[in-house]
């Protein structure tokens, strides 16, 4: 059995609890065995679309905004453990939470605010990806944003191979990355004492306080909580009181370590902008590209190689972890799964799409724009975000002891206060201009989304006090606990064997024998898909056809001769057509099928056969593995 169907109900089920903590001895064994979360949660933190907010602010601003970059920090060191904190204590990942706890209307709302928020992540790794290729190869950016829908493959690869490769890949990037900016930092030189004092907080004018916010949207990611409360889930862990606390204790430390990681890679882009292109005057520089052209001016033609290398593995690291969250708030809040595939070209598109068109009507003078913008979106979305995490982190009913204390409460609600007030500013700046304006619609536009959105924010805010009062029912993740009053075995009386000529079909038989009984018959079906059956049909007398025909009827003949009772059918053209066609024809009520277990891209090509057939009939379906 694997581990889907032993967790067919959990967060990132193919990998929930595969991670065994409990194997390990005491020490830094059993902490390594912890350490992997984070750093997946950490590179969100140092994607493409924080490079262009950190640009902007290191070239127009010098090093005053690094204390905005410290604040994020700060924060996300504590939301991300409070995330951590639910996956760990409840099993529920955010999303499953918010479905168990608000009515339906107010879950796909936040479903949908959720899935803008993780378009506009992949948006800003799409973009970065494709700048990142075409700082190192001279392809035109439009033609580096349709490449990037070749990384689906090596997410489906990964997952492939377990969540501590796929972490280790992560964190592999991640040495990249911070590995480029020590060492163009160590050539950048820059002075210490300037450095120190843009720890200092200063007042922000219009145009800093966008940055900023777009700062904190970069750092402090919606997505990220979602995928931080998933993800602790991977290690099986010992529930009671001291293992819950253990794993408590070393997530924290695992979390300090990641996110300070990608701190310091922000604050080293930051701190390369303000001291390569501020001081010299540069303070146009706000796009990556010219960035990147400006480099070797100042500190050799080595410089860009390293930049644009760093570059394309912040898109990559981003769009594995992108990807996962989405599988996460589309699992949680919907409860529907799709294949990894699927999800992840649905994702990729939805953001290629923006990037071609901007692109295709502005030109790629507007690209880092974008991506600044879609920053700033993220910021948006937070409250949606934080306020649900905070409340049930909170309640003693479903936490228990492992509540968070009124100091960590107070901290967190600050952190709120201070990201919703931020956003309201920055939109009341941004919409000031609008309405000075003569156009109607536009007004009534923006005037309906801020009363929607600002009642969604408070009913999420005041439900608790709602939930006291009313008691709602929840959207539950499971049915309640029901006696089993009756079992009935099933009895098959006809039951289609679907056969492929291979070594396997003595097996595929077997399994379908043993459903059957003294009563029951058996249907053989094979299909012919050479190319001449593909074009006439059942007309087919080609050389392939005769032959499965005759093998077919030898195993017939053996089948019968032990006193079983079998018949044949052999269907052309369209394979899974057919299989549905000739077992619905002959009204069976067992399909038994094989799989061959293809991995990777032969997954994606050959095993499409098992999954669409058992859409389409109505019939149970036993899948044999060969």
């Amino acid at each position: 059995m694997n581990e889907q169907s032993k967790h067919p109900h959990s967060s990132l089920s193919e990998v929930h609890g595969s991670v065994d903590t409990s194997l390990k001895p005491k020490g830094w064994r059993r902490l390594f065995s912890f350490l992997g979360p984070a750093y997946l949660v950490s590179v969100g933190y140092m994607d493409p679309g924080n490079w262009a907010t950190d640009l902007a602010g290191g070239s127009k601003f010098g090093y005053t905004l690094i204390w905005v970059l410290l604040m994020s920090n700060l924060m996300a060191l504590l939301l991300q453990g409070l995330s951590a904190r639910l996956g760990i204590v409840r099993g529920r990942d955010l999303a499953q939470a918010n479905r168990e706890t608000y009515p339906r209307a107010i879950n796909f709302i936040l479903y949908m605010l959720a899935e803008v928020a993780i378009a506009a992540t992949d948006l800003a790794e799409v973009l970065g990806m494709a700048i990142g290729i075409q700082l190192l190869t001279g392809l035109p950016l439009i033609w580096g944003v349709s490449i990037t829908v070749l990384d689906t493959f090596l997410l489906l690869y990964l997952q492939r191979l377990g969540i501590r490769k796929m972490e280790a890949f992560i964190i592999s990037l991640v040495a990249v990355i911070a590995l480029s900016f020590l060492v163009e930092i160590i050539w950048a030189k820059p002075i210490v004492s300037e450095v120190a004092s843009g720890f200092i907080p200063t007042f922000l004018n219009n145009e800093a306080l966008f940055i900023a916010i777009g700062i904190i949207g970069a750092t402090v990611m919606p997505h990220n909580l979602y995928l931080h409360s998933a993800l602790v889930q991977t290690r099986k862990i010992d529930r009671s009181d001291t293992g819950i606390k253990q794993a408590l204790k070393f997530n924290r430390i695992d979390t300090t370590i990641a996110l300070n990681v990608a701190f310091l890679v922000n604050a080293a882009i930051l701190i390369l902008a303000a001291s390569v292109f501020f001081k010299t005057g540069n303070t146009h520089v706000a796009e990556i590209k010219e960035a990147h052209r400006l480099l070797p001016g100042f500190l050799g033609n080595a410089a860009p190689i390293l930049f644009a290398l760093a570059l394309i593995a912040a898109g990559q690291s981003s769009t594995v972890t992108g990807t996962l969250a989405g599988q996460i708030i589309m699992e949680g809040y919907l409860s529907l799964r799709l294949n990894p595939i699927v999800r992840r070209l649905i994702t990729r598109l939805i953001a290629i799409i923006p990037a071609l068109i901007v692109i295709g009507f502005y030109g790629e003078s507007k690209v880092d724009a974008l991506l600044i913008m879609s920053q700033v979106i993220l910021s948006l979305q937070l409250g949606y975000a934080v306020i649900p995490l905070i409340q049930f982190v909170s309640d003693k009913k479903t936490m228990g002891k492992f509540a968070i204390n009124t100091i960590t409460k107070i901290a967190a609600w600050l952190i709120a206060t201070i990201l919703i007030f931020l956003n309201i500013k920055m939109l009341f700046n941004e919409v000031i201009p609008i309405f000075e304006g003569d156009s109607f619609w536009p007004k009534i536009f923006i005037l309906f989304s801020i009363v929607f959105f600002g009642s969604i924010l408070l009913y999420i805010l005041i439900h608790p006090f709602i939930r006291k009062l009313t008691s709602p029912k929840s959207i539950l993740m499971h049915q309640e606990i029901a006696n089993i009053v009756e079992i009935q075995k099933p009895i098959f009386n006809k039951i289609a064997i679907a056969l492929d000529f291979s070594a396997n079909d003595a097996k595929i038989i077997s399994y379908a024998i043993g459903q059957g009984n003294e009563n029951s018959s058996y249907l053989l079906l094979h299909i012919v898909e050479s190319a001449g059956a593909k074009l006439l049909g059942a007309q087919t007398d080609d050389y392939e056809t005769r032959k499965d025909l005759e093998r077919l009827h030898i195993y017939v003949e053996q089948l019968n001769a032990k006193g079983f009772k079998v018949a044949a059918e052999i269907g052309f053209r369209n394979r899974i057509k057919e299989i549905v066609r000739i077992v619905e024809t002959n009204q069976a009520d067992l399909l038994v099928i094989g799989a061959h277990g293809h991995a990777g891209i032969k997954d994606f090509i050959y095993g499409t056969t098992v999954n669409a057939v058992r859409h389409e009939l109505k019939i149970p379906v036993l899948i044999v593995n060969l």
